[in-house]
Parts: C-alpha cells; sequence; structure tokens
C-alpha cells in the first residue's frame, strides 16, 4: 500500500477506467488530464520521449441506442402506416413457409402396395404399416393386406421378391415419391434419407445464414435465399432419382432457413415492446394455416411434381422485396451505420407524411453528429466472452431440442409405434389430430404468455411436459403390471387411453415449449448478434426434429431410452428456466452489454417493506464506488480496525 502511494504522489498511478471505456479526467477534445505537477508544455515533451497510447473513442450517444426509447416513437411505432405494411409483409410469406415445412407428409408418405403379375392381376397382397400425420411411416416392414386384397402366404422374404408393384397413397396423390422410384423394401431406408436431407438443410441453413444476417443485414440474406429457393426447389421437381431428390431437398431446407430466421429477426425488430409476441403469434397462426390446407392442395394437384412446383412459385412474389422492403433499421443503429440509418428514417418519415418538428428528442440531429463513425458488427462467437448471456443462450437451446424431440416422443405413443396401438389407420385424421393440437397450443401460449410472462410460461409447460413424460413412463407401466393380474379389473384398453390422454397433453405443452423458447431467445439476444442467436435455437430445434427419421431408420429399435432420455432433459431444463431473465414489456437489448444487464428476477413481486433477495441492476451499480472508496482506505493506519478501534 505504501508503494501505491508513492506511486501516486509520483503521478505514475493510472486512472481507472469508466464503465464506457474512457478514461477519466478526460477533458472535452478527448485527451486524459496532465499528471499533477507537470505543465502541458512538459507533458507534451514527455510525450516525445514515451509514446503515450490514443485514447478510445468516445461512446455513441445514448439517445441511438435507446431504439425502443427514443427511434421508434419518434417513428411511430406500430402506428406508422409503413409500418404496418412491413410487418404484413412479414406475415404473407408465413403461409408458403407453412407449405414447405410439411410437404414431407404427402411427397415421401408410404402407400400401401402389393406386387403385380403379368397378367395385370395382384394374386397377393402386402402394406408397410399405416404412415402418421407427420407423413412418417413406422418403417418396420411389417405387412398387412389391405380390404378386398388376398393376404400372402409367403414370408417378407418371398413378398420383397417383385420387380413391379401397385400402390394405393392415401395422402391424396396419385403419384409420390415413393411410388415413382419404388422405395418400398430393401429401398425402404432411402425415404428416411430424403427425409433427413430437407431437416439437415434447414439446420445448417439457420447456423450459417444467422451468422450472415448479423454481419451483412437480414435483407440481403432474405432476398438471396429467396432467388436460390427458386432455383433448387424448382428443380426438385425434376429430379431423376432419389439421390438427386435428395440433395436438392438439402438445398432448399438451407435457403428456407435463411427465409425463416431473416423474417424472423425482421419481425421482431420491426415492432415495439408491447406487440413483440402477438405480431409473431399471428405469423405462427398464418404458418399453421398452410399446414391445414395442404392436405387440399395436394388433392387437387394429384401429382408430386406439380405438387412441389405449386409449393414453390409463391416465392417469386418475394421477388419484389428487393423494392418494397428495406434493411433492419434497428440492426443499422446498433451496428452504427448511421449514414444508411440516416436515409432510412428519412424514408420512413416521407412514406409516414411525418416532418422532423415531431421529432422532439432530437433524434436526427444526433444522428448528425455521429454519421461519421465506423460500422460496429459482431459475431455471435463473441458471446462466448460474455458472463451472462452465454449461458441463457445455452439454455434456450436445450429447452427447444427437448420440447421439438420429445414431441416425437408423445406422437409415436399416441400414433402407436406399433400398427396394432394406431389410434386410426386414417391418413387425414392422423394429419388433423397433430395438427389441431398444434394450434391448440398456440392459443393456450397467448392468454398464458400474457398473465405470466415469457419465463412463467415457459416455465408451466415445461412443468406439463415433464409430469405427461414421467407419468407415462412410470404410471403406465404399474397399469401394465396390474392389468395381467386376473383379479385386477384393468384391461389393456384403461392403458392405453391414459396413454393417449397423457400423449396429447404432453404434444400440447411440448409445442409451447419449443416455440416460446425460439420467440424468447429472439428477445433477450442483443440485436448485433441476433441472427447467430436465432441460427443457433432454431437450429437446436432441428435437431430435435431430427429424432423422429432417425427412429424411423433404426426401426424404432430405442424407442423407450429415446423417450427416457428426453424426459430427464425436461427435469433439468425446469432448473435451468429459473436462471433466465424476464423480457415481457422490456426493450430488446442492442449490443452485447446490454444482453449482460438482462438479470432474473423473482418470479412472484416482493412484498411492499421486504427486501428482493435478487438486485436489480440499478442498485448493482451503487457498488461502483468500492474502487474509490479502496483507495480512501489506503489512507487510514493499517492498525486500525474496520470499525475505527485501534488493535492491541
Amino acid at each position: 500500500m505504501a508503494m501505491d502511494r508513492r506511486r501516486e504522489a509520483g503521478g505514475g498511478g493510472r486512472p481507472l477506467p469508466e464503465e464506457n471505456g474512457s478514461v477519466p479526467g478526460a477533458g472535452p477534445g478527448g485527451t486524459a488530464a496532465s499528471p499533477p505537477g507537470l505543465s502541458p508544455a512538459n507533458a507534451g515533451a514527455g510525450a516525445e520521449i514515451q509514446a503515450v497510447p490514443p485514447p478510445p473513442a468516445a461512446a455513441c450517444s445514448p439517445l441511438l441506442l435507446d431504439y425502443d426509447g427514443s427511434v421508434l416513437p419518434f417513428l411511430g411505432a406500430l402506428g406508422g402506416r409503413y409500418q404496418r405494411t412491413l410487418v404484413l409483409l412479414t406475415w404473407v410469406p408465413a403461409l408458403f413457409i407453412g407449405f414447405s415445412k410439411f410437404s414431407d407428409s404427402f411427397l415421401l408418405d408410404q402407400p400401401d402396395f402389393w406386387c403385380r403379375e403379368a397378367d395385370g392381376q395382384g394374386n397377393w397382397s402386402g402394406t408397410l404399416a399405416p404412415g402418421h400425420a407427420n407423413g412418417t411411416g413406422t418403417g418396420n416392414g411389417s405387412f398387412f393386406p389391405p380390404p378386398g386384397l388376398p393376404t400372402p402366404a409367403g414370408g417378407n422374404a418371398s413378398e420383397c421378391d417383385c420387380h413391379e408393384w401397385n400402390y394405393r397413397i392415401r395422402a391424396g396423390l396419385v403419384q409420390n415419391v415413393v411410388s415413382k422410384w419404388d422405395l418400398v423394401c430393401d429401398s425402404a431406408w432411402k425415404v428416411h434419407i430424403a427425409k433427413f436431407s430437407l431437416l439437415v438443410g434447414l439446420i445448417f441453413g439457420h447456423l450459417i445464414t444467422g451468422c450472415i444476417a448479423d454481419w451483412v443485414g437480414r435483407r440481403p440474406v432474405l432476398l438471396f435465399s429467396v432467388i436460390f429457393i427458386l432455383i433448387f426447389g424448382l428443380t426438385v421437381a425434376l429430379s431423376v432419382n432419389v439421390t438427386m431428390f435428395s440433395t436438392l431437398r438439402f438445398f432448399e431446407g438451407f435457403c428456407l432457413a435463411g427465409i425463416v430466421l431473416s423474417l424472423y429477426a425482421l419481425r421482431i425488430e420491426l415492432c415495439p415492446p408491447g406487440h413483440r409476441f402477438m405480431i409473431t403469434m399471428v405469423a405462427s397462426f398464418i404458418e399453421m394455416a398452410g399446414q391445414f390446407l395442404m392436405p387440399g392442395l395436394a388433392a387437387l394437384c394429384r401429382d408430386w411434381q406439380v405438387l412441389q412446383a405449386v409449393i414453390i412459385c409463391p416465392f417469386l412474389l418475394m421477388l419484389l422485396y428487393w423494392i418494397v422492403f428495406p434493411e433492419s433499421l434497428r440492426w443499422l443503429m446498433a451496428t452504427q451505420q448511421f449514414e444508411a440509418s440516416k436515409e432510412l428514417i428519412l424514408q420512413f418519415m416521407h412514406k409516414n407524411r411525418m416532418n422532423t418538428e415531431s421529432d422532439i428528442k432530437g433524434v436526427v440531429p444526433e444522428l448528425e453528429k455521429e454519421i461519421t463513425r465506423r460500422p460496429k458488427k459482431v459475431c455471435i462467437v463473441k458471446v462466448v466472452g460474455t458472463r451472462n448471456l452465454w449461458k441463457n443462450i445455452v439454455v434456450l437451446c436445450v429447452n427447444s431440442l427437448t420440447g421439438y424431440g420429445i414431441h416425437h416422443c408423445f406422437a409415436k405413443s399416441m400414433m402407436g409405434h406399433e400398427a396394432k396401438m394406431a389410434i386410426t389407420h386414417n391418413f387425414y385424421a392422423d394429419y388433423y389430430t397433430m395438427a389441431g393440437i398444434a394450434l391448440a397450443s398456440c392459443l393456450a401460449m397467448c392468454p398464458v404468455v400474457g398473465f405470466l410472462g415469457r419465463r412463467g410460461g415457459l416455465l408451466l409447460f415445461m412443468i406439463l411436459t415433464a409430469l405427461a413424460s414421467l407419468l407415462q413412463l412410470g404410471l403406465l407401466n404399474l397399469i401394465g403390471k396390474y392389468s395381467q393380474l386376473p383379479d385386477s379389473g384393468m384391461s389393456d384398453s384403461v392403458k392405453d387411453k391414459f396413454s393417449t390422454a397423457f400423449s396429447i397433453v404432453g404434444m400440447f405443452s411440448s409445442h409451447a415449449v419449443g416455440s416460446l423458447s425460439v420467440f424468447f431467445c429472439a428477445e433477450i439476444t442483443p440485436t448485433v448478434i441476433r441472427g447467430g442467436g436465432l441460427g443457433l435455437v432454431l437450429a437446436s430445434a432441428g435437431f430435435g426434429r431430427l429424432t423422429a427419421p432417425i427412429m424411423e431408420l433404426h426401426n424404432q429399435k430405442g424407442y423407450f431410452l429415446h423417450h427416457v432420455i428426453f424426459a430427464c432433459c425436461t427435469l433439468i431444463c425446469i432448473i435451468c428456466i429459473l436462471l433466465l431473465p424476464e423480457s415481457k414489456n422490456q426493450s430488446l437489448p442492442e449490443n452485447i452489454p446490454d444482453g449482460e444487464h438482462y438479470t432474473r428476477q423473482p418470479l412472484l413481486p416482493h412484498k411492499k417493506g421486504e427486501q428482493p433477495l435478487l438486485l436489480t441492476n440499478s442498485e448493482l451499480k451503487d457498488y461502483s464506488g468500492l474502487h474509490d472508496s479502496a483507495a480512501v482506505s489506503d489512507g487510514i493506519s493499517e492498525n486500525t480496525t474496520a470499525n475505527g478501534m485501534k488493535s492491541m
């Protein structure tokens, strides 16, 4: 301590930086104050002997960084006609996205099939176990004769010894990918690979386009994704074999991921805090409308190639977005591209017929002062050096993976991982049952999230998912044991009814968990890296969906273990959700320090006069004076205790 006092007395002490990186005592010109005992002239002479590093650039104006508090109200928020038009333009493609996401249910549905003799009469029949509402069959190669056809006499090996097949497609098409290239028996595994291709393309697309969107902007990613999905999507309809089909579907999924991610980010960044959730939910409902309309579209097209072309062609309308849709103003401001921001603000004012008198806070004059700043773009890898932000993103990624992964387990339990357990063999009944549960889940999310907030709603739905999973795994096994006793009075039908009930509850809540995790991550991730954060959580959701074709490829082996693992993940997620902050009615963080200041709050507000256990940001900042108190306490005698009494 004595050495520190001598260093400070000699002027060698280095001043502590402030929170924004500037040096205290700096003059208005940005130069640090001269050490005591040196005139400015002497200070200049000393600079010739020992070079002083240049001071850091001054911090950006807080007015420009407070987008939700200053820029958005100045532009009229959603009250402006131009903003409402842009929000509407982010909704329209959701219908086309819904068509593309659920096209696998029709293009790759596994039909009933039987061998055809040379004379055209079937001498025996064989069908794969019926597919389910998500368009995925069990792939177990078991054979059941369709009604009105004779039963085969030979074994499975002899049944597959056929060179020409008859098909009965249940998905409204006369011909699909399976029937065109005879993907049955020994070639049935190629169907699951084709299902992989779109999902794997979505995963890689979310990861890569998210980083690109943070670097070059949301608008270029959206427009280039539209161009390439038109190229690859239309080429899929011209595929000559299943290998070409699967490869092109991968690139189609990659481009579809860029459209989904960029539209999601643009939609979030256009809205004020009070409207973000409902604007996002409207887009989800429009996407579900595409899911509900898909069977009718398939029945009208009749052929899989026509259906694929009809699904992709509406994206031609999005080529006009190059003219009518601007870059995200919030992203331009956050990355300090102030020259482009000024042009876009003037465009907003012209479209909304505003004048400069409405600029009460002086956003435009402040923007002109900072217009010479160099842009600052950030990559998602910077989040590794943070203290809280990376934990929040990882927690939400695990929640998204668990929600979409366990959703498949509940779907298999309800539809039956064996044909005898299926509640129905009707393709449309299964399809609309799944779609109806997803719709009910989104409808329930609106009041729950409005009342409990993002974190409380996510916690509630995760608890429901965990309860449904644990009861299905534990209680049903117990019922199965008692049903084997002669005097138990229980039958297998009781177990099936319980299984169906728990599966419906689990599918309902797990769908809400997955959707809310993606939205939550979009809110707490700073604008400068929002594309990368969204890419991570959407890729995690894709990994969860990928478990369905993986289980089918392995003939449903390990299904029970798969369910047990995800059930354990739900319990871990319940604990981790408590560590998340609450973003309801909060401004979106613009940069990484803003994201770090998102701290968790208690689920229930503390009573008046009660000391809260978790301090807020403003209360934490009051402790910044501890650095100054340390220097003051340095002058106290070393043999003096903390309470002022001298030690003996």
